[in-house]
């Protein structure tokens, strides 16, 4: 293998390597926007279901005090 096909066979695969990475680094920006669409949903969510079946347990505004005061 002469040294300039060496040189062309790593050019080649450096090319192909900064494909791979800028695929990875669209699909990774993607993920992540999912992710914090999914963090909101889910906030929601969790809003919705304490508005719809409040805590068991009363704040401490909402509580009567015991006979003895």
């Amino acid at each position: 293998m002469t040294m300039e096909s060496r040189l062309d066979d790593l050019e080649i695969r450096s090319a192909h390597l900064e494909a791979e990475q800028e695929q990875l680094t669209l699909m990774l920006l993607a993920q992540q926007k999912t992710i914090e669409e999914l963090r909101d949903q889910l906030n929601y969510l969790k809003s919705v279901v304490r508005e719809v079946a409040p805590s068991a347990v009363a704040s401490r505004a909402d509580e009567t005090p015991p006979p003895h005061y």
